[in-house]
């Protein structure tokens, strides 16, 4: 069975074999691939007059376009995601840093170095052997955690070629009869 002018499959070889393209976004002559040109325009790229693009699969994954239920709109050929993300607060799920003191004096003579007492740049700060109520703890207590490096965001995944046919049977639009 001839494939689709524009039809795209999985390919193990590490080649696109004849009569196909390897998706990966190259920029091809109008002129010598009229067919392929007449199934997917510009839709991937090009200025539609002299060259037009295919599409590029390469670290992508397909999605169907349009609008599932409960899933937001995907227009036809938008590229979109992201390989890293860096989360902001607002995205991490609800958690505590615990910290462990005691309450009321010290059983210390000198608690520095042994509970929170002194900043690192020497300042004194409230130590939690006080008996002053609603003092404030020291910021170095209780630090920020994590960094702003981002988190790969991909699933498991096998890299492999994806191709497109440049010649065999011309799609019929639905109009077409």
């Amino acid at each position: 069975m001839d494939p689709y002018v524009g039809e795209i499959r999985i390919f193990a070889g590490t080649f696109a074999p004849r009569d196909w393209k390897l998706c990966d976004g190259s920029e091809l002559y109008i002129r010598d691939f009229p067919e392929l040109f007449s199934v997917i325009g510009t839709a991937y790229g090009g200025d539609g007059t002299f060259r037009f693009a295919l599409p590029d699969l390469r670290g992508r994954a397909p999605m169907h376009f349009g609008e599932g239920q409960g899933l937001s709109n995907r227009p036809f050929a938008e590229a979109g995601g992201s390989a890293k993300v860096a989360l902001i607060p607002e995205q991490m799920p609800p958690h505590v840093h615990t910290a462990s003191c005691r309450t009321g004096t010290s059983l210390l003579k000198n608690p520095i170095g042994a509970v929170w007492s002194e900043s690192t740049d020497g300042r004194k700060a409230p130590g939690i052997y006080s008996t002053k109520s609603d003092l404030r703890m020291s910021p170095e207590a209780i630090g920020a955690a994590g960094g702003s490096e981002p988190h790969n965001n991909r699933q498991p995944y096998l890299a492999i070629h994806y191709i497109i046919a440049t010649t065999g049977e011309l799609p019929r639009r639905p109009s077409d009869s």
